[in-house]
Order: structure tokens, then C-alpha cells, then sequence
């Protein structure tokens, strides 16, 4: 590999390190038109193991936007990133996989009780991303919820 394709390489790992980073900040935030715009034109995601819904960036920002309403705190952690280049129309690194892990702690809106948060979750990403005009978007975006923890009020009795 020549010192040109090794400092795409790292260039693209950056950026595509960058695009995790933003779609976590864009949760958390609930900026639902900077998250929409971090997709390609047929991107998808796909919330379903954590109790969400399976769609197209537009309608997943849409319940993201009511469902996360109720938590006035939310602090994503992606960590763990594992970056896998791919091929498209016989170019290297059109394409890329990322499977990472994450921490997602929340605080409702309600109680003005302790700030503890009342929810947290954790479990892994798998990215698919695509090389675009305007630089590296999501295609598509799939949640293994692995856990999740409620406080003891909430939580089900044994």
C-alpha cells in the first residue's frame, strides 16, 4: 500500500468516525433534520430490537423525535468501533461496515427526583455506510438492544 492510499485510508476512517459521532449528537440532541440529512436518499434504520420501528429515515426520525420526547436527558456512547471497507462498481472503500457498541443512559422530564437516570440501555450498532458526493452517509442503521435497565419502580416485579 503506497503513503496515498494509506492516508485516504485514514482520511476515510476519520470521517466515517465523524459520521458515528454526529448521528449519536443528533439523538441525543433531537436535531431530527440533522440526522435525517446523515442518510443516504433510501437509507434505513431499524429500532425494532430495542422496541422501535423499521423505516425509511424520515418516518424512524419521526418516532424517534415522539418517542424521545419523554427524556429530557439522553447521552449516547458509541464505543467499540470496528471499521470494515468494502467495494462498489470495483472502487475500494465506496462502502463501509461499522459495528460498534454503545451506553445509552436517559433521564425523564417528570419527577425533579434524584438524577439518576431512569432509564439505561446498552447493546451494539451494525452501520452500513456509502460514499457519496456529499461525503460518507448512512444507508442503513440496525440496533441490538442487549440490556436494558429500569429503576425499581418501573421495573417488573420478579
Amino acid at each position: 500500500m503506497t503513503q496515498r492510499a494509506e492516508l485516504a485510508t485514514v482520511m476515510d476512517r476519520l470521517a466515517v468516525d465523524e459520521l458515528i459521532t454526529e448521528y449519536a449528537v443528533a439523538v441525543d440532541d433531537g436535531d431530527w433534520t440533522a440526522y435525517r440529512g446523515l442518510f443516504t436518499a433510501d437509507g434505513r434504520a431499524d429500532y425494532r430490537s430495542a422496541g422501535g420501528i423499521e423505516g425509511d429515515a424520515e418516518q424512524v426520525a419521526r418516532w424517534l423525535a415522539e418517542n424521545l420526547a419523554l427524556f429530557a436527558m439522553r447521552q449516547h456512547l458509541i464505543v467499540n468501533r470496528r471499521v470494515r471497507f468494502g467495494f462498489l462498481d470495483h472502487d475500494t472503500g465506496d462502502t463501509a461496515r461499522v459495528r460498534a457498541d454503545y451506553l445509552n443512559p436517559m433521564r425523564s422530564t417528570g419527577d425533579g427526583g434524584p438524577t439518576a437516570p431512569d432509564l439505561v440501555c446498552g447493546g451494539r450498532y451494525d452501520f452500513a455506510l456509502l460514499r457519496a458526493p456529499e461525503g460518507w452517509r448512512l444507508r442503513e442503521v440496525v440496533v441490538h438492544e442487549k440490556w436494558r435497565r429500569l429503576p425499581p419502580e418501573v421495573a417488573p416485579a420478579p
